[in-house]
Formats: C-alpha cells, structure tokens, sequence
C-alpha cells in the first residue's frame, strides 16, 4: 500500500501551472521588450548567443526539483508489515440532516453544530464498530460507506452542511433508503441506523421505509434536534430570519412524533438531544445489547518512507541548474 503521510502538502503543487504561466509571461515580455528596443534584426544579432532552448531547460529543472521538494514534503511511503484484526462488532450508518432548519439556535451553538459534536463523542465510543455517513435534505447523498477508519468518518461529518446538499427539505425516507443500501443484505442483523434530524418536514415514506428496513434486520434509532417552542432559521450569508411568502417570519420546531414513531417500527429508541454525554451513553448501551459480528480489518504495522530520494533528486536538480548556461556553444 502506497500513501503519503502528509497529503496537506500536495496542494503546494498547485503552484507549478501558476509558475509555468509566469514563465510564459515573461517570454512574452523578452519579444515584447525586443521589438521596442528598436530593429529586431539588429537586437537578435546582438543577443545571438543567447539560446532559448538552454532557457527553457533551466526552467524545467527547477520546476522538477520544486516538483521533488514537494513530494519529499508529503513523505511517500509504503507499507512494510500488514496484520489482520479480527474483532467484533456491528455495523452503524449514520444519517445526519444538513437541511437549513438545522442552523436554528433554539439549541446552542445550533442544531447542526450539536449533532456534529454528538456524532464526534458516539465514534469516540465505537472503537470496534464499522461506521458509515450519509447526509440528507430535500434529497439524501452516502458521504462515507461503512469504514473503520473513524478519523476519517469526523473529517466527513466535520465538512458537513446545507451546502453539501443542493436540494432543501427533509427527506427521512430518502435518507432511510440510502442507510439500508449501505448494509450488506446478507446480513439480518448487526446493523443499525443513528438517524439525527428535527424532523421539520412530514415525510409519508419515513415509517414505511422504517418498517422495511425492520424486516431487514435494521434498528433505527433517532435523535431529536431542536425544541418544541422552535426558532427562527437564519440566513448564515444575511443574518437575516428566513420569511414566508407573507412575509411572516417562519418558525422551526422538532417533530418528535414522527421520531418516536420511526424508532418504534424498528426495534429502536428515540431521544431529544439536550445532554450529549447522556445521549451518547444510552444509544453506546443499546449497541452494547446488540448481537455482534466478527470485523476483519488489515491493520498496517510499519511504513518505509522515500523523502530522502525526493530530496536527492531536487538538490542534484537545482546544483546541476547552476552549470546550465543560457549561452550558445560557438565553435
């Protein structure tokens, strides 16, 4: 397996296309600044021992070696040892809502923001478990298939929001669907869906698909976001109070009816998100009490890193930049 140990680097090599456009600029420059010079004849006599093709060499060297700094940057490796870990565990997707009724703050900092720091303690506590993510609105999207890779999953949920998704509305079935796609059908058991949602928009399909996805061995547990009394949904870009068309300034509350309801057909629990360590602590428990599965997973022990090679190349390139004149050889 080959990876890069810091890929944050790698966006340095952007810079190489911004670099040969600076050297276009100034070859256009040289004919530019030539031909006001006076008798472009005369001038390209006087500088006949330049050469251009010499030019265009030292530029491509130092953007090798440029090219070679970065990727020793990076630090290429390999991987030297791979074990097997076998473990046991169940499978969970979990279903965030990214719906701008999210930004409401009748919760603090607002829902969004808690069901992102929720989602952040429950991995913490899923050491064993295979996590996928998917996110939904007007339309549900899989961000992430199940993974034991919990670092990555946070990346993912941390990225998250209504931009992520072009749709508005709420969509629970659609999102229901796309947890259930994520499963292997096999399986009748070990798998179980966090569905976290304010449940705004009444999605007839929701408890259909919830029973559906009982039948296929699924419990579904959900986590209410938001109150009953509500909040107004800002605009993040205007601040401003999101209106009707009357004009009237539209208020978001929880539906925890329809919550209640999904996690009743599916062998599951439902809960209002107020205390995160509470909330977490009784879905973590619930887990706990299902059966599990035996997860295997290629754990890789040790890397062989290859900077010291990239190095070697962008020092040899730059010294050898030095002996490359821009004159022609005269006989």
């Amino acid at each position: 397996m080959i990876r890069f140990e810091h890929t944050e680097h790698l966006l340095l090599l952007l810079l190489i296309p911004v670099l040969i456009l600076l050297f276009k600029a100034v070859l256009r420059w040289k004919k530019t600044t030539i031909k006001k010079i006076g008798d472009e004849r005369l001038v390209k006599q006087l500088i006949h021992g330049f050469s251009p093709r010499r030019y265009l060499t030292r530029f491509v060297v130092v953007l090798l070696s440029f090219g070679c700094l970065i990727i020793a940057a990076a630090n290429l490796q390999s991987a030297t040892q791979v074990e097997k870990i076998n473990r046991q565990g169940i499978d969970i997707m979990i279903a965030l809502d990214v719906s701008r009724s999210m930004l409401a703050e009748d919760i603090k900092p607002s829902r969004l923001e808690k069901s992102k720091q929720f989602i952040s303690k429950l991995m913490n506590k899923l050491e064993n478990d295979r996590v996928g993510l998917v996110i939904f609105a007007g339309r549900a999207y899989m961000q992430m298939p199940l993974t034991s890779d919990h670092t990555a999953a946070g990346l993912y949920v941390s990225n998250a929001g209504p931009d992520a998704v072009p749709t508005q509305g709420t969509v629970i079935g659609d999102a229901l669907k796309v947890c259930n796609s994520g499963f292997n059908a096999k399986d009748k058991k070990y798998k179980a869906v966090v569905l976290i949602t304010d449940g705004e928009d009444h999605d007839e399909e929701a408890v259909k698909m919830a029973k559906q996805l009982a039948q296929n061995g699924v419990v579904i547990n959900t986590i209410g976001v938001g109150t009953a009394q509500g909040s107004p949904i800002l605009n993040p870009i205007t601040a401003e109070s999101k209106r009707d068309l009357h004009g009237n300034i539209v208020i978001s509350r929880l539906n925890e009816q329809e919550l209640i309801n999904i996690a009743h057909e599916a062998s599951g629990t439902y809960q209002q998100l107020n205390d995160i360590e509470t909330a977490v602590d009784k879905i973590t428990e619930q887990f706990a009490g299902m059966e599990q599965k035996t997860i295997q997973d290629n754990s890789l022990l040790n890397y062989r890193s290859f900077f010291q090679w990239f190095l070697v190349l962008a020092f040899a390139g730059l010294a050898g930049e030095l002996f490359i004149s821009e004159k022609k050889k005269t006989p």
